[in-house]
């Protein structure tokens, strides 16, 4: 009775420290909603045993809650299915319709999509919204992105840089990329996917017009391939909708309304990345201390990502270096002004986003 006694303590013991535990990591992520849109968070590329995967689909949909996701779609494989002989399943939908049955008891919203699995070109792509998955086994790697874009699919290249295909890693449009592009075919290209960022594919998208996107790509656990229980996070693409529906989601995507968060980055065209920016960081206090000219500020952090600034104010710091990191939640900086001032903008490059290769923006916040 005392060796059971004894270890009812030690589980609720170890139970209760690994609850703490979790709630100090604090793994969801959190961004704010920007003027005119709500911050979506997204992962639509994810698989589960229903193609190449490790889990049943009601796994994706808990790892997508502790996350503290608003949207995600498994993308299995339309050709490869290396469980066919366990799981046999000759409609490719089951894993949405599984997926889709345990999200009802939750708030999350379910996308229908599928992995369209091709040698080079065009090599992996992702519909979504789409209608039926049976719809797309279509043997012309052409004609079925027609086909997808028919049942009124949105339609992204996966890991452009992927070495399996890419050799150098080096992201580059082909003749048939430029011939879906033309054709309306191809809407978006993954700048992220799983622990890589392709700058290559960035650029592609800015010159071609196609929707920023981050995807984990995720096959076996979350926790497991993003060290969630070291401070890591999965990426995901930020998409600005006007409503929290799929369809206001869909057209967000095709508006290219997304920001990418990738290892404490954030990747996205600058109309919409410096708004969430600003939103992100508010000015909680500034006041002169005592009869000194040092302004104390209190900036808050409403994220959970660290952001890198640096000053580009034109004044100098008293407490702080001009590379400063703000941690999530309060954040305290001392700026000599030089006099006592009335108003105060405070201008910072933020090199923890960008906006093209090797271009961060610079964003400013009033702070009196």
């Amino acid at each position: 009775m005392f060796r059971f006694f004894s270890f009812c303590l030690l589980f609720i013991s170890n139970t209760l420290f690994a609850q703490e535990h979790s709630h100090i990591i604090g793994r969801k992520i959190i961004y704010p909603d920007i003027p005119g849109y709500k911050t979506l968070k997204t992962d639509l590329h994810q698989h589960t045993v229903f193609s190449d995967g490790s889990v049943w689909p009601d796994i994706r949909v808990m790892e997508a809650l502790m996350d503290g996701l608003d949207v995600i779609s498994l993308t299995e494989h339309l050709e490869y299915q290396p469980h066919k002989t366990d799981i046999p399943h000759p409609d490719r939908n089951r894993s949405y319709a599984l997926a889709l049955e345990e999200a009802k008891k939750h708030d999350l919203i379910i996308v229908r999509g599928s992995e369209i699995t091709r040698k080079m070109p065009p090599g992996h792509n992702n519909a979504v919204f789409i209608k039926d998955a049976n719809g797309l086994l279509i043997t012309d790697s052409v004609e079925v992105f027609r086909a997808a874009r028919a049942q009124g699919a949105f339609i992204f290249w996966n890991h452009p840089n992927w070495t399996a295909q890419r050799k150098d890693g080096i992201a580059r449009l082909t003749d048939m990329h430029k011939m879906l592009i033309k054709e309306n075919l191809l809407h978006g290209i993954e700048v992220v996917n799983d622990d890589t960022y392709s700058e290559e594919a960035l650029q592609i998208a800015l010159d071609n017009n196609l929707t920023i996107m981050g995807t984990s790509d995720i096959h076996k656990l979350i926790d497991w391939d993003f060290k969630i229980n070291e401070g890591g996070h999965r990426p995901v693409t930020l998409v600005f909708a006007k409503e929290r529906t799929e369809e206001s989601i869909k057209e967000a995507l095709f508006e290219h309304r997304t920001v990418v968060y990738y290892k404490d980055l954030l990747i996205g065209r600058e109309p919409y990345l410096v708004p969430l920016l600003q939103a992100s960081i508010s000015v909680k206090s500034a006041s002169y201390t005592g009869k000194t000219d040092v302004l104390k500020i209190v900036l808050v952090n409403g994220t959970n990502s660290p952001i890198l600034l640096s000053n580009k104010s034109g004044f100098t710091m008293h407490s702080n270096y001009d590379v400063l990191t703000l941690q999530p939640g309060e954040n305290t900086i001392e700026v000599k002004t030089l006099e006592r001032l009335k108003e105060l903008n405070l201008n910072f490059e933020v090199l923890s986003a960008v906006y093209a290769p090797g271009k961060h923006p610079v964003v400013g916040w009033k702070v009196l």
